[in-house]
């Protein structure tokens, strides 16, 4: 290929200094290579003429011909609008200009047969166009034009310095001349044969100038392929590269501490699940390759069973283990939960937290580092250089999303040979969102609850209904049970949020005087320790209501509380409210939750609070979420890199994406290496998105 795709911008016909500069500043092209990438993100569709009796109400661009019968000029506030009278042979619509009336009363020809261009509005049972495009008929027929007019990605800046869409077509169009529209081929040609492939340079050619739907139909999916392929291909192959070169401890027997909890001290019959997980998970340990594992499962799923069982399996081959949690209290419910467990089996275990004195640090520090202490349960504290161990061979890292790549890393530091790593979530990752961002993990699943859980009713209920739920909470608290009440706090309005919460709180207490009700309430603005103490009182029982903000989102564990009250529920995100809800139900009794909102409800807040009322399946639950907000907020905005896609677009384009996995898989099943004749494309291909693409170290 003669042109190097690599060539800065500025050197391409009609570009020049400037508009390179802008270019680059406002859409970050610098090469031929971005520019090419630079995909239109929506056509106008000038191959069909409508009737105006096959008008739609729809938001898009039609094209029709007829002739304007006449014009009356209409006041309204400020200045008047012209409307013309449109015909054609099956009805009539009217033409809408607010500005240029004189222009365009001495420049139309009335009774004259007229091509329109524009989008239409539904307004009084009239069909109208606002500003529509207008050309004679005769002018339009000697036109030639592509038939699919593509709309590029712009910005204010550009248009206010002349980079209009018609720049933008020309701009590329001298891209296709120079390089005389031939690109070099990415994909092997078994590949486009088995997949029906456009040749690349044809589908370049038809997404930036589509002769029809069809063709851009084709060249959208071969594109899209491409980019999906060359991300999981990526993944697989650092996944693969990850089992070969890093090697693990092999846990070859699964010995005492292990047998004896099963067989003596299990609390409960695990679930399938529970058992296909560890099965999973005791496969990876076995193996001489590092666990670099992923485990999924609702709140309430038994996650903790099977990581305790799993640093079982590590004690009994002589290694120590680790939990690290992103929060105080999250990690002391863990110790409390694993200390009674490992009692029973005479296991030493401590807690390493901020809160630690020195007297309790120095002492870890010392039994970790003589291997006398077996399991360390921590925040990030775990990560500071004087925490050495013995001999780590598993790291289970909770709520995993919390922790930065850097802070995972540093655990990995603390041995000679990294230890095994598994990572929990409760947060339910929809399937498409594992497979890009977590695709170089291998992923487990809990997807069923354990026997005897039911499910929460949840309901959503509006202000007015409020002494409804206010007798229903009153009926819950005399047969023993205890209530949360949450309230949002957002950061940009944290001084409203915090005067409703108290507000709220008042309230409550007038609702519920003492002494026959007691409330605890817990904010962010709340010292720790009075925080801490607020806590423990409801989980004791001595308070039957916690009035509290999101604080309560992660991690509490009180059985007898059964009642889950959600103020403002629309303000909340979809896997907060699930998360929340998932405070309760903890316990054998039937468990509530209920939305309460105002009457304004966005289409977005609908959907939310319909999906909460309908499912308690997280999975679902993260798919509609996945929808809602996009791939960047669900993963947090340090990972929200991961998804810089030019074309694809993983929600859309979830069959795609499965597709594309599972041909990169078999690629490198039969050909780990790439090293074929007929790879060699894709090697080639490969090897250069590592050089020119900063997109390729974006996975932890």
């Amino acid at each position: 290929m003669s042109t190097n795709l690599q060539t800065p911008i500025d050197y391409l016909k009609g570009v020049g200094p400037n508009r390179a500069e802008l270019l680059r500043s406002e859409l970050g092209i610098h090469t031929y290579q971005d520019l090419i990438n630079l995909f239109p993100n929506r056509y106008l569709d000038r191959t069909k003429y409508y009737k105006i009796s096959d008008l739609q109400r729809n938001s898009a661009d039609v094209q029709i011909t007829g002739k304007i019968t006449g014009f009356k000029e209409i006041a309204q506030k400020r200045g008047k609008r012209l409307v013309g009278t449109f015909e054609d042979d099956t009805g009539r619509m009217e033409l809408v200009w607010f500005r240029g009336q004189k222009w365009i009363r001495d420049s139309i020809k009335i009774n004259t047969p007229y091509v329109i261009f524009g989008k239409v509005n539904w307004f009084n049972g009239v069909f109208s166009m606002p500003h529509p495009d207008m050309e004679l008929l005769s002018e339009h027929e000697k036109n030639l034009r592509s038939s699919m007019q593509s709309i590029y990605p712009s910005t204010e800046k550009l248009s206010n310095k002349g980079i209009t869409n018609r720049v933008m077509t020309k701009i590329i169009q001298s891209l296709f001349i120079e390089t005389k529209g031939r690109f070099q081929e990415t994909l092997s040609e078994s590949l486009m044969s088995e997949l029906k492939l456009l040749p690349k340079s044809e589908a370049l050619f038809n997404i930036h100038f589509p002769k029809n739907q069809e063709l851009l139909a084709h060249s959208e999916f071969r594109l899209k392929f491409e980019e999906l392929f060359y991300i999981q291909l990526q993944l697989i192959l650092k996944n693969l590269i990850h089992k070969s070169k890093i090697k693990g401890f092999p846990f070859e027997s699964v010995g005492h501490y292990f047998n004896t909890f099963y067989k003596d001290h299990l609390p409960f019959d695990l679930t399938n699940a529970q058992k296909r997980v560890l099965k999973e998970i005791r496969q990876d340990l076995g193996s001489n390759a590092q666990m670099n594992r992923l485990l999924q499962g609702d709140v309430g799923s038994g996650k903790t069973i099977v990581a305790f069982m799993s640093m079982l399996m590590a004690l009994d081959n002589d290694f120590q283990a680790c939990l690290m949690a992103p929060t105080e209290i999250l990690s002391v419910q863990h110790y409390q939960g694993l200390q009674e467990l490992s009692n029973k089996l005479n296991i030493s275990i401590s807690l390493l937290t901020g809160s630690s004195t020195t007297l309790e640090r120095r002492k870890i520090h010392k039994s970790l580092e003589n291997g006398e202490l077996q399991i360390l349960i921590g925040t990030h504290a775990l990560l500071e250089d004087k925490v050495k161990f013995k001999n780590l061979g598993l790291a289970i890292i909770d709520e995993q999303h919390r922790f930065g790549v850097a802070q995972r890393s540093k655990l990995w530091q603390k041995n000679t040979s990294p230890p095994h790593i598994l990572v929990m979530t409760a947060t339910p990752i929809p399937r498409t969102l594992a497979m890009s961002v977590y695709g170089d993990l291998d992923i487990s699943v809990i997807d069923e609850l354990p026997p005897g859980r039911q499910t929460i009713k949840t309901v959503h209920r509006y202000d007015k209904n409020r002494l409804k739920v206010l007798r229903f909470i009153r009926d819950e608290i005399d047969k023993g049970r205890q209530v949360y009440i949450v309230y949002p706090l957002i950061q940009e309005s944290e001084t409203l949020d915090y005067k409703d919460l108290m507000d709220g709180y008042e309230s409550i207490v007038r609702e519920f005087p003492q002494p026959k009700y007691q409330i605890s309430i817990v904010h962010g603005k709340m010292k720790p320790a009075a925080k801490d103490y607020e806590m423990q009182r409801f989980v004791k029982g001595e308070t039957q209501i916690m009035v509290a903000t999101t604080v309560i989102e992660v991690g509490v564990n009180v059985p007898n509380a059964s009642v889950m009250i959600i103020e403002s529920a629309e303000r909340f995100g979809l896997s907060q409210l699930h998360q929340l809800r998932g405070r309760v139900g903890r316990g054998a009794e039937q468990s509530f939750c209920i939305l309460m909102t105002g009457h304004k409800l966005s289409q977005d807040s609908k959907v939310r609070l319909e999906t909460m009322t309908r499912t308690s399946d997280g999975f679902e639950i993260a798919e509609v979420d996945l929808r809602l907000r996009g791939p960047g907020d669900i993963m947090g905005t340090q990972q929200s890199g991961v998804l810089n896609l030019k074309i694809a677009n993983i929600i859309k384009d979830k069959d795609i994406l499965q597709s594309a996995r599972f041909y990169a898989k078999r690629i490198l099943n039969s050909d780990p290496s790439l090293s074929s004749a007929e790879n060699k494309v894709i090697l080639y291909t490969y090897r250069q998105l590592g050089k020119y693409k900063n997109i390729w170290n974006y996975i932890s």
